[in-house]
């Protein structure tokens, strides 16, 4: 198998919203909230029209994408016996990725996010992990990380207890290990330990620019880059309107955002945009048409509303 992600199970529930919405209930645009309450997450649904529903995860959005570049991709994941939980399943078989995880009953249900895109295409996530933050070291298979040449994790996933253990099973014996920082407040919450994985643990890293400046208190992108070198190994950080830069030792290769593109909805850019540089690497690309793949690909979600082609 070419690459296998571990992440959150989540079905992604979108809805279209003004600024309103987000200033009225206190959320902070652009970012993603985690809801600790099943009732919290209903009452912000309960007045919304939903536009769609699909089955997503950061990292199962970017196995999907591998999937559909014509790779042999598997995906780990908890979820529940329940609707949403099947409807989870459903969508990653349809998809052509093979699911390593044998759903049953669970105190709690599938997780769930409420992803709310504002006129201007921005994404705000209010996700309630549910059993998907529960995931732990049993429910990840030895025999399939063994067998993939890349597994790919979601910093999302990393917290105390049981997904940090499986977590760390499944870097321990992976052939190779790629990363998402996933998130600033993701960052912020766990520096020290995103710091060490980044120095020591990860063969690839994914950041956007705000992440990895947060992760090094980088006064400005000349010391990212600074930092990136020296680790030799292959940093990746898309830069907004910038575009993104790969670097690995110093080789540092840059690729500009396509032009002219009728942006919808930004969900699912970033996840895109690893899935096409992986599909890079696992086929012997070079890292310059690796991130010129992972720029197309972002650049195609982002024309439609939700994180799947």
């Amino acid at each position: 198998m070419k690459i296998l992600g571990i992440g959150n199970a989540i079905v992604d529930v979108i809805c279209k919203v003004d600024d309103d919405f987000i200033s009225k209930n206190n959320l902070t645009k652009s970012t993603m909230k985690l809801i600790f309450e099943e009732s919290e997450f209903q009452n912000l649904l309960k007045n919304l029209k939903i536009e769609k529903t699909v089955s997503g995860g950061s990292v199962a959005n970017s196995i999907v994408g591998l999937s559909q570049l014509g790779n042999k991709v598997g995906f780990i994941g908890k979820i529940s016996d329940d609707e949403l939980g099947g409807k989870y399943e459903e969508g990653l078989k349809k998809e052509n990725v093979e699911y390593f995880y044998n759903k049953k009953k669970e105190e709690l249900p599938t997780g769930t996010c409420l992803i709310l895109v504002t006129p201007d295409s921005e994404r705000t996530m209010c996700t309630f992990l549910g059993t998907a933050g529960k995931i732990n070291e049993n429910d990840v298979s030895l025999e399939a990380i063994k067998k993939s040449e890349i597994i790919l994790l979601e910093g999302y996933l990393w917290d105390e207890g049981d997904p940090k253990k499986a977590f760390e099973k499944a870097i321990q014996n992976a052939n190779k290990v790629a990363m998402s920082l996933s998130d600033q407040f993701c960052v912020d919450r766990h520096k020290p330990h995103f710091l060490e994985l980044v120095k020591t643990k990860l063969d690839i890293t994914f950041a956007n620019e705000q992440e990895i400046t947060s992760l090094i208190d980088a006064k400005n992108f000349d010391e990212v880059i600074t930092f990136s070198k020296s680790l030799k190994k292959i940093i990746v950080i898309t830069r907004g309107e910038k575009g993104a830069v790969a670097i690995n030792g110093n080789e540092v290769v840059e690729c500009g955002v396509k032009k002219g593109l009728k942006i919808v909805d930004l969900t699912g850019a970033g996840d895109l945009f690893a899935g096409g540089f992986l599909h890079g690497q696992v086929n012997n690309m070079s890292l310059k048409d690796s991130l010129e793949k992972g720029t197309e690909m972002s650049s195609r979600v982002i024309q439609q509303i939700g994180a799947r082609l």
